[in-house]
This record gives structure tokens, sequence and C-alpha cells, in this order.
């Protein structure tokens, strides 16, 4: 019987191997961007066209390659970061592997230009599909340039399974976010179809955070920082009043490197628990400074996955780092009653049994004053002769008479109860939150907000549908400032917003102008509105139309939907009912949360025996 072990080829190895270390064009990106920063870049480009499908460019400064180098840095496993085992607990670069530019090679055509400043000409090498197609020297300037194009041409299957444009752009910038929120120090561009979508110059940690994220997240930070022997923490945490339900912007770096932790992040939590709703979580931009002994991040292709030797103290130190960084931030400080050392602070008085205490305040009463008499007191308002007859003339006011609404008798509650007739005209609001009316089954309790929300999506929902929606013009424009990834979100979902009634004016550097807003949506707070539509959408992946009408109607029937507290007309109650009744779903709202319940007579009356 005839052997059937065999070895595979390199181009076969190269392309399971890139099955793990490239998935998308956000992880070319990502292991390209961190070789121009291991070789010593101060400023890279990067340029992607039709979100990487049909090219990716990173240029660097750095130290390039010699012609050499230049060839064998597409060998798998050809690395100048380590030489031993021992050197993989003594990481102190990105990459180590020397798969990365192999596994790249294996899927798309690649073409490289370097040059070492000590060289007066550089390389140009061409790959295509793990094959050296051509070398040979070139002009290039010093450092390097990476030119991927046509990622997946030999992999139909990889690239078939691709998501949208906007979906890919948005996985390449939290990628380029993820490594330029470590290194300030270095100069970033990203362009994108030959637009230019960030320009991040060399600042200090905390600028370019905001030049990441914008200006409005400055005043929602409290630095952090703690130094002990086992770990230095820095960054900074959000404030209470930055939490929220989802997209918090929640970032772990170790020794210059993004990571995924579940277990620190439980410690932020918990040291914010009693000052942030529950389900809701704060900002955080935190890194850590750790022996590269103590670390393993040789557990998984993406290097996000690290181990830590000491990870509970560091869980620990993590909890009193934030816990310290909120508590000076909320301004509360320690009475100091030692005042040998601090001369400045007031004394206090020593009581003395021989020292008289000043005579305490007296009342003087007139005892003579009596109100009842007629000579005393304040004189009697003047009287009007003959008032009625200031009324001649008015009738007394007759009260409106309002719609009597009766719901078809096929209407029926979520228990199958039939809702039919005989409801009530005045209504009764309790606490704010609940509208309680008679219907013929029973006493019906309404949640006003769920109710609202139902109505509008709806609206909003035919609008979308239908492609026409009414616009309300703002008296002043609203200013809106949005990040790379927001803009990409935004230039997708244009035409949607149009068709709802949105009319917004690209001033340039991620500022919007919102010129009209829906009509019913004038009061609603436009910036928090779009942000949150623009989030859910981002959220939800970019998905089908149908899914992204649902998500731009719900964010916007949760902004204008009556809000718990306030009240109501026995009007407004009865104009509220009338249009739950004629949706097409009345007893849930759009998240699926029961509108109403039905107290029925017999369950009432059973109450009372």
């Amino acid at each position: 019987m005839a052997d059937i072990i065999q070895i595979l080829p390199d181009s076969v190895a190269n392309q399971i191997a890139a099955g793990e270390v490239i998935q998308r064009p956000a992880s070319v990106i990502k292991e390209l961007v961190e070789n121009a920063i291991d070789a010593g870049a101060t400023q890279i480009e990067v340029s992607v066209i039709d979100a990487g499908r049909t090219l990716i460019q990173v240029i660097d400064n750095g130290k390039g390659m010699s012609e050499t180098d230049a060839r064998l840095s597409f060998e798998r496993h050809a690395t100048s970061k380590i030489r031993q085992a021992a050197d993989l607990f003594d990481l102190h670069t990105m990459g180590f592997r020397g798969e990365a530019l192999a596994s790249i090679a294996a899927v798309a055509e690649v073409e490289v230009r370097t040059r070492r400043e000590e060289d007066e000409l550089g390389t140009l090498l061409s790959i295509a599909g793990s094959r050296f197609v051509s070398q040979e020297p070139c002009s290039a300037p010093v450092g390097s340039s990476f030119t991927v194009k046509n990622l997946f041409y030999n992999v139909p299957a990889r690239r078939k399974f691709l998501k949208s444009n906007a979906t890919e752009m948005n996985n390449i910038i939290t990628a380029f976010e993820r490594i330029v929120l470590v290194y300030p120090q270095i100069a970033f561009t990203l362009h994108s179809n030959h637009t230019e979508i960030q320009n991040l110059r060399r600042a200090s940690l905390r600028q370019r955070i905001v030049d990441v994220f914008g200006k409005r997240i400055n005043q929602q930070l409290v630095p952090v920082g703690v130094d002990t022997t086992v770990c230095r923490i820095e960054g900074f945490v959000g404030k209470p009043e930055s939490a929220k339900k989802k997209g918090a912007l929640q970032y772990f770096f170790v020794n210059g490197r993004y990571m995924k932790h579940p277990y620190f992040n439980r410690a932020i939590q918990t040291a914010m628990e009693r000052m942030v709703p529950s389900g809701d979580q704060v900002p955080y931009f935190i890194y850590f400074q750790v022996a590269p002994e103590e670390l393993d991040v040789n557990i998984h292709p993406t290097k996000t996955e690290i181990k830590f030797e000491n990870e509970q103290a560091i869980w620990q130190i993590l909890l009193a780092a934030v816990k310290d960084a909120v508590g000076l931030f909320s301004g509360s400080t320690s009475l100091d009653f030692d005042t040998a050392d601090s001369p400045s602070m007031p004394e206090m008085p020593v009581f003395n049994p021989e020292s008289h205490p000043a005579e305490a305040p007296r009342i003087k009463v007139d005892s003579s004053y009596n109100p009842f008499r007629q000579d005393q007191g304040k004189p009697d308002k003047p009287t009007v002769a003959h008032w009625e007859n200031l009324y001649d003339g008015l009738q007394p006011a007759q009260p409106a008479q309002q719609e009597i609404f009766t719901p078809p008798t096929d209407l029926s509650s979520t228990d199958g109860e039939p809702i039919v007739g005989d409801k009530s005209l005045l209504h009764y609001q309790y606490k704010g939150q609940y509208i309680v009316t008679s219907v013929k089954s029973g006493l019906m309790i309404v949640d006003q907000h769920r109710a609202h929300e139902r109505i509008l999506y709806e609206q909003f929902m035919e609008r979308l549908t239908a492609r026409h929606g009414a616009s309300q013009r703002l008296l002043y424009p609203e200013m809106v400032q949005l990040n790379a990834r927001q803009v990409v979100t935004l230039n997708t979902l244009m035409p949607q917003l149009a068709e709802i009634g949105f009319e917004l004016s690209d001033l340039g550097a991620g500022n919007y102008a919102v010129n009209a807003v829906p009509a019913g949506m004038e009061e609603a707070a436009v910036q928090p509105l779009l942000l949150q539509m623009l989030d859910a959408v981002d959220d939800n992946g970019g998905g089908m139309v149908e899914d992204t009408h649902h998500q731009l109607a719900l964010s916007m029937a949760r902004h204008g939907a009556v809000a718990y507290g306030q009240v109501l007309s026995n009007q407004e109650m009865e104009s509220l009912i009338n249009q739950l009744f004629l949706c097409q779903n009345y007893n849930y709202s759009p998240t699926g949360k029961k509108i109403l319940n039905i107290i029925r007579q017999d369950d009432l009356e059973q109450m009372f025996k």
C-alpha cells in the first residue's frame, strides 16, 4: 500500500496560516503598521481603496531593509525579533512570529519598496500568491512602502464572505485606533478612496485620545495612575455621568499592545458599581507596564489574548487605582485632626467650666395686641360695589366634547382578553409612568413611554418604507462632531437619513451641521439622537436594509417618546391611547416589552371578597 502522508507545498501552508493571521483587510493593516513601528518609524501613512479589497498601502520612514532582508522577510518564520525560544518571554516588539508577510503574500499581490539610510539604491520586490515575481534595484526614500493589491484574489470563498465596504472600513478604523492610541509620539495618517479620514500629529497621550474620538471626551475623563513593584498603571477612566448602555470606548493595553481582558474589565465595573446604573459602562483607556517575563502573548495569532503571572494582584491594584481616581474627581477629602504639623489648621476651642455663655436672645411680645379689635391690625381691603355687574354677559364654559374612540371588536390583549368598547373618557396617571383607564373587560394599565415609543416607531418605519418624510428646519443649525468611525457610518446612512427628514451639511474634519430634523422631533436633543443612531447601526454591523431601518426608527422613537415622570393632561392621555390602538402591534414595544395589562373585572371583585 502506498504512503499517504506528504508534506504540503509552501504555498498551501502559507494559505492555511493566512486563514488565522489574515482574516480581513484590517488584519493586513494591523500587521504592516506594527512592522513599521518595530522598524522605528516616526511617521506612518495608511491608504486603502474599496475598504482594502482593491488596495492597501502602508508607508513608513523606518530603518528600511537590505536587498537580502527584503527577500527573506516573506519566508515563513523569518523574523528579526527573536532568536531563541527564551526570547518569547522577553518581548519588546509588536511582532515576533515571522508569519505576517508570508501570509499576506499568500493571498494577495504584494509590492515592496524599501531602502536603508546607508544604501544609495533601494529594492523593489514583487510577490503574488506566494510566488516570487521580480526583484530589482530602484530609487526609494529611507523606509518601506508596502502595497497590497487584490486581497484574497486566489481565495474566492474568503473574498466572497467579506462584509460590506462600510463594515470593513469600520474594522480598519478600529484596528487603526488600537495602534495609534498606544504610540502618540508617532504621526499617523489614514486615507480612504483618496479622502483623508485621520491626520494625527505627535501629541501627548490625552491629546491623542481627543484627536481620535473628539473634543467631547476630554470632559469625561479623569486620570488614573499607580506605580507598584508588580506593575505600573496609567491612563484615564470615564466619570460616572459618562456611562452608557452600549458603545462605551473601552481599551486595555499592556506594554504597548492592545488586549482583551474581561477579568480586568470586571475590576473597573466593580469600582463603579455604586456610581453608575446597573448594566451601564464607563469609557476607559488603561495602559499596563509589566515585566515581559511575567506575560505570555504567544497564545493566539492575533495577540489580543494575554496571560499574566500575577493576574489577581494586578486586578486588586487596578480596582484601587480606579476607586482612587474617581474619589479625587468627586472632591471628597478626609478630615485631618492632626494640627501639630499643620499650623494653618484652625484650632478647636476648649471647654472652660468657669466661663459664662452669652445671654440667649429673647423675643419681645406685645401682650396687649388683639387682632379681633376694630381699632388694631391692618385696615380692611376696600370692597367693590356692585361687583356682579363685572361678569354681565359671560356664560359658564361648557366642557369640551372629546371624540370617543371605540376599538374594533377583534382587538385583544396579550392574554387573549378582548378589548372592546366602553372605554372611559377619564384617565388617571399613576406616578407619571402608567395610564389607568377602564374598559369593558376591566381596568387597563398602559405604560406611557412604551406606548408612545411604539406609535413613533411605526410612524418612522412607514416614512422609511415610503421614502418620504416631512422635515422641520431648525432656526439655528446644530453642530455635531463625529470621529472617523462615525463619519464612515454616516456617509453610508446619508440617503436614508434624508428620506426620514434629516438635512445635514458636511463642514469637513468630521464636523456636520444639522439643518433640519424629522417633523415631530423638534424638541429632541439632536446631537445625542444622531450619535445614538450611528452607534446602533454600527453595533448592528450595517446589515440588511430592513435591519438598518429598524435601528434608525427605534433610535428616533426612543428619543421622541414621552419620558417617564412627564405629566399628561386627560386629553393627551386620550390621544395616546387612541393612537396606540391604531398601531399594528399595540401589545409590545419595538424591543419586545409589554405595553399594556388588563386587570379583569372578575379579578377586581375577587380582591374585595
